[in-house]
């Protein structure tokens, strides 16, 4: 809520404690059928990104570097999607969209970490797999399991500081003149965009942030990718050639969609954004990628649908 006319009178500034979400869309009409899709839709991320975890867990077979990594590109997946979906859904059908100051700033404290941790997991993971590709006798020693401890603690350790630091200088920012944010989830375009202080080192902030992280772990992805297609040339049997591509090229394009809306949305000025086309691509990456991955990372994988099958047996064995 935001302070009275007679303390703005004073000079004070009238400060939010509270924000209202707009939402997706404001047509009643469109309201039940996107919570009936969205909520179709959260209900397999989480079946997805949860049954991948657990058969990753489950299964020996799968422990290994790989599947590590993958595992935790499923707990970052599911992590988000809870931070996001279950407000999103309660707003589609709420009569008030509102939410405190402290979940606010929350919520986008959270967001931010698992996106970074998205992106440079996604960039470890490119390197393990050039390194497997491309160096295989040399794997096991580069790839060690201390190794793979350490880079995922890292990876972790930098989201949680770069998101700190982007909630910090977000949340110091006075939000006087509106606390309605035209947006379905506390992210940092739309709090620019509300804000009446100056925003000009918060854009030059997100700006130099978003460029180590997220254009850092493209270059990292793409300069794999082009070794990995370079190794695959020289393999002289058609079948597995073809093979190795259809992999490789299901997991760069999850990669482009998620780096490339990344991209749209944080590196452009703020007298660019659109809400309403930004909303559309932070639907993307908040609600249908974390739905995709489990599926592209699985379904194109011989051994996760092997592990898959062998679970099923003996669930079904033991009942």
């Amino acid at each position: 809520m935001l302070q009275t006319g007679k303390e703005m009178e004073k000079g004070n500034h009238s400060e939010a404690t509270e924000f209202i979400l707009s939402g997706l869309t404001d047509r009643p009409e469109l309201k039940v059928p996107l919570f009936g899709m969205f909520l179709l839709i959260y209900g397999i991320t989480l079946v997805g990104n949860g049954g991948m975890i657990l058969l990753i867990t489950i299964n020996p077979q799968l422990h290994t570097p790989m599947y590590f990594f993958l595992s935790n590109l499923s707990f970052c997946d599911l992590c988000s999607s809870l931070i996001i979906s279950p407000k999103m859904l309660l707003n589609l059908l709420a009569q008030r969209k509102s939410i405190s100051y402290t979940a606010c700033a929350v919520q986008l404290y959270l967001y931010v970490a698992f996106s970074d941790v998205e992106c440079l997991l996604l960039a470890v993971m490119a390197y393990d797999r050039y390194v497997a590709i491309c160096n295989p006798l040399r794997y096991t020693v580069t790839i060690s399991r201390q190794l793979c401890i350490q880079l995922v603690a890292a990876v972790y350790a930098v989201g949680l500081v770069d998101s700190m630091i982007h909630t910090c200088f977000t949340f110091r920012l006075s939000f006087c003149s509106s606390n309605i944010i035209n947006h379905f989830f506390c992210d940092i375009p739309p709090l620019l965009a509300l804000s009446c202080s100056d925003t000009h080192i918060n854009e030059i902030v997100m700006f130099t942030l978003v460029c180590c992280i997220i254009v850092s772990s493209l270059v990292t992805v793409l300069l794999s990718y082009v070794y990995i297609a370079s190794t695959i040339l020289k393999i002289r049997s058609t079948e597995g050639r073809h093979k190795a591509f259809s992999t490789c090229t299901f997991h760069l394009t999850a990669v482009v969609l998620l780096f490339g809306t990344f991209l749209f949305m944080y590196l452009r000025p703020t007298s660019s954004y659109s809400m309403d086309t930004d909303k559309v691509a932070s639907v993307f990456y908040t609600v249908v990628i974390p739905m995709l991955n489990p599926l592209i990372y699985s379904l194109r994988n011989t051994e996760v649908k092997d592990a898959l099958r062998r679970a099923m047996n003996k669930l079904l064995t033991n009942s």
